[in-house]
């Protein structure tokens, strides 16, 4: 090869390693995230793997910076946090943000609405549910980008509660909103409080039990330790985690690496569900054998509950965008079965 020729094949290597700088340096996503949930935590876990899962994907062009413990700002700031810029995005929850709009209820949990993960996440992505809820986001300057999905929570009690009508005067541990509303039409007493007050109200007969987490969860706070009866599968609540970005910054991502982002958190969501549904059962046959009394409510108990819940919803849609996501629940609900005609 001539000196001339060899000059000019590597001027034009060095040319197209400029290029490829160029386009990977372009190409260079860079997330701020924040949780509420502490790493250590199953939910932690699962948005650690859901962020090395995104990094391995994007072959290292997206990098996450995880902030857990809601160790920026407080939990129910992160949103707002994540609009302006603080963050880049948001990994806690839509119904921190009810105060904003009540709308958020219908995302973050809609009580009484679906059976299972899957029935939830399915209106999500095939019942037309992305699309609405994308609404109410980007009008607060937010993209969804998908949901975690534990599955039902079940109750702690120091009483029974076999049957729907076990509920009357039934005192428990609520946090607030739509819920109280449900339960107080049911007969029940629910009383708002802090959820780190929860076990010195059972101790002390302030309350006859709890709505704290699915039963593994309350299994691992030691709940059943202090109350010995406990619903399973759970019925009235299925709240859900969000993956929120800013919109601008979602809006300045190349196409792949938004698509990497959808996609990995599509599959931690039935990662999550899958994962839940496993410590439940471990959790209820260890429960069983420690004695606690494992009540399954009947199909018409569970029907009545969501007709209440369900006849609540209107209560809380008082903005377009609320009323929106109910019609939009209440119509794949119909075609699952779940709402009577």
């Amino acid at each position: 090869m001539t000196f001339i020729k060899k000059a000019a094949s590597v001027a034009a290597v060095a040319a197209l390693a400029a290029t490829t700088a160029l386009t990977a340096n372009a190409q260079q996503t860079n997330l701020r995230i924040q949780t509420h949930h502490a790493p250590e935590t199953t939910a932690g876990k699962l948005y650690t793997g859901l962020f090395e899962n995104i990094e391995a994907m994007s072959g290292g062009q997206i990098t996450i910076e995880a902030f857990y413990s809601s160790s920026v700002v407080k939990s129910v700031e992160t949103f707002d946090a994540a609009a302006t810029g603080i963050l880049d995005c948001d990994a806690t929850g839509g119904a921190y943000q009810t105060g904003k709009n009540p709308a958020f209820q219908f995302v973050g949990d809609i009580m009484g609405g679906y059976a299972t993960p899957t029935q939830q996440l399915s209106w999500l992505y095939f019942g037309g549910g992305l699309d609405a809820a994308q609404e109410l986001y980007n009008t607060y300057d937010m993209q969804l980008v998908g949901w975690m999905v534990y599955g039902q929570e079940s109750f702690a009690s120091t009483k029974p509660i076999a049957a729907i009508s076990d509920l009357k005067d039934w005192k428990f541990r609520s946090p607030p909103g739509m819920e109280t509303k449900i339960f107080e039409k049911l007969g029940a007493k629910p009383v708002v409080m802090d959820f780190t007050e929860i076990f010195t109200a059972l101790e002390t007969g302030i309350i006859d039990g709890a709505d704290a987490s699915n039963i593994a969860t309350n299994k691992g706070l030691g709940l059943y330790d202090i109350a010995k009866y406990a619903n399973f599968p759970g019925f009235h609540s299925m709240p859900s985690d969000h993956l929120a970005c800013n919109k601008a910054v979602w809006d300045a991502m190349p196409d792949h690496h938004r698509a990497i982002m959808e996609g990995a958190m599509a599959d931690a969501a039935m990662k999550a569900a899958l994962f839940v549904e496993k410590q439940n059962s471990e959790a209820v046959a260890a429960l069983r054998a420690e004695g606690v009394t494992i009540n399954e409510w009947s199909a018409d108990d569970l029907q009545a509950f969501r007709n209440v819940a369900q006849e609540t919803w209107p209560e809380f849609a008082t903005t377009p965008e609320a009323k929106a996501l109910v019609a939009s629940h209440i119509t794949y609900l119909k075609e699952l079965g779940l709402v009577q005609e």
